[in-house]
């Protein structure tokens, strides 16, 4: 079989992308663990959403390398862990978009009951974050008995062929649909809060510290736009599928864009988490200081 070789070129970019984010991931988790500045609340769950990046890339990348050497190789076998790659690939899209809603989740009680302290503790958010693991992790479980993932030949992947199915539609609606929706319902719900304090007579501070955590909260809404801005070539072939065949090369491209959605999320993730964009720039510039004291 003649593979054309922009396949390969996607492949390329794919491996690329998703070793960068693998990368950035590791550092962001070491520097969280490391700097006491980063143990808080929202840095916990900062290095959840870290860890399911983390996990995300690992299973993109061994996707990518699997894609790319059978077209390299001209070859069109499945390999044994094609069907669990694809499980896991409905495991970490699920436990990403529902990290973020944590993020957001948790911003909004310190600013709307700020006076709940349990709801905004350490325990708390612990039994939170397993609660959606659990959910994450057993929820696509049926998807695989079921026998729904399938080797799709020409995109050399294991998926959920797409299509006007229920399971395919439950699975978009439970891992998409109701944490993005989720996400933008409370982005909105603070915008509102924001502009009703500011008609009352209430200390500085606390207007401060409403507008520090609405501007946290954009930040998770710009996260999950660079998501589902990337994640709209799928939603196209989806929709599509409905209505007749999408094109057999759809998970290529498809792919390629979560992939480089992932990487954005990573550097994103960098330029807005001040603690973790402080402690590399303090240690980039600490460098040269440390040679010079060397050779004095």
């Amino acid at each position: 079989m003649n593979i054309p070789s922009w396949y390969i070129l996607l492949d390329s970019i794919s491996m690329i992308c998703v070793i960068a984010a693998f990368i950035l991931a590791t550092i962001f988790l070491f520097i969280i663990v490391r700097e006491k500045a980063c143990h808080t609340v929202p840095m916990m769950l900062i290095a959840n959403s870290c860890l399911v990046e983390l996990i995300f890339a690992s299973n993109l990348i061994g996707m990518a390398a699997f894609a790319l050497g059978n077209d390299i190789k001209q070859s069109l076998d499945q390999d044994s862990l094609c069907i669990f790659r694809g499980y896991m690939t409905c495991v970490a899209y699920n436990l990403q978009n529902y990290s973020y809603l944590l993020q957001a989740m948790h911003r909004y009680v310190a600013v709307v009951y700020p006076s709940r302290l349990y709801y905004q503790s350490v325990r708390f958010q612990i039994a939170m974050i397993f609660l959606t693991w659990i959910f994450g992790i057993i929820c696509p479980i049926p998807i695989v008995l079921t026998g729904q993932i399938k080797y799709d030949v020409d995109n050399q992947i294991c998926e959920m062929p797409l299509g006007f199915s229920f399971v395919l539609i439950l699975f978009v609606f439970y891992a998409y649909l109701i944490p993005i929706g989720g996400i933008v319902f409370i982005y909105l719900k603070l915008v509102r809060y924001v502009k009703e304090i500011h008609k009352r007579v209430i200390a500085v501070n606390t207007l401060a510290h409403v507008q520090r955590e609405l501007k946290m909260v954009q930040r998770v809404v710009i996260l999950v736009s660079i998501l589902v801005a990337l994640g709209v070539p799928y939603i196209v072939f989806l929709v599509m599928s409905f209505f007749t065949s999408a094109p057999k090369y759809y998970s290529r491209i498809a792919y390629t864009f979560a992939d480089i959605s992932v990487m954005s999320v990573m550097i994103a993730l960098f330029q807005f988490t001040d603690p973790i964009k402080t402690y590399i720039m303090r240690t980039i510039n600490r460098r040269p200081n440390t040679v010079v004291a060397i050779r004095t």
